[in-house]
């Protein structure tokens, strides 16, 4: 648990920063047009934090975890892209003329994840310390779509992996994590936690955003 004091991790040696980072948006369930004002939030703190020169944010997605939602929180321990599926992805994303524009420097896949309504009283978001992965741990898996093709990384379970994640995080907290750099910040495994002895009454909701930054 990072709220004890003898854990550090950081985005330049661990590919992930928690910071407090409140949003003037609250309503993120609302059909009211929120993802602009987040949006602008968003691109402010990766300017900041991580001197994203351009940043595009493409996805959000809000996880509940109740059987019930159409997306619940994965319990699978991965990581978003694979390198060629990163690839991929930016062509799709900016079309092949500036992807290749792109492809010339430096870039990346970062996701900003925050807790919605209430403190995170289970399932918290938890992470592999990059350090302790091996390359051999690593698994490509593919994700097949109605118009195109995916590919994600899972990984394999290693005893000496070390897990952590933050406690009780808040909707004015965030994780800020890489999924893909051109210039070899590694990828971190992440995955949905079942804690014993976690409080389950408080429905654990989310959103996570996804990003594709160009670095100076």
């Amino acid at each position: 648990d990072l709220r004890d004091d003898n854990i550090h991790v950081s985005f330049a040696n661990d590919s992930i920063s928690f910071m407090n980072s409140p949003s003037s948006v609250r309503d993120f369930e609302s059909t009211s047009n929120w993802q602009d004002a987040y949006n602008r939030e968003l691109t402010a703190i990766l300017e900041k934090e991580v001197a994203a020169q351009e940043v595009l944010i493409f996805d959000h997605t809000i996880r509940i975890d109740d059987p019930n939602s159409g997306r619940q929180p994965a319990r699978n321990v991965h990581s978003d892209y694979s390198a060629a599926g990163a690839h991929q992805r930016l062509t799709d994303l900016l079309g092949e003329e500036t992807a290749q524009q792109w492809q010339t420097g430096h870039f990346g896949f970062v996701n900003v994840w925050r807790p919605i309504e209430n403190p995170i009283q289970s399932a918290p978001l938890g992470f592999v310390r990059p350090g302790s992965v091996r390359a051999e741990d690593w698994l490509t898996i593919s994700l097949i779509y109605p118009d195109r093709v995916g590919e994600i990384m899972g990984l394999n379970h290693n005893p000496h992996h070390e897990w952590f994640y933050q406690s009780s995080m808040t909707p004015d907290e965030i994780a800020i994590f890489n999924i893909y750099d051109s210039k070899g910040l590694a990828s971190i495994a992440h995955s949905a936690l079942d804690l014993m002895n976690q409080n389950t009454s408080v429905i654990r909701k989310s959103i996570e955003s996804r990003t594709v930054i160009r670095y100076a």
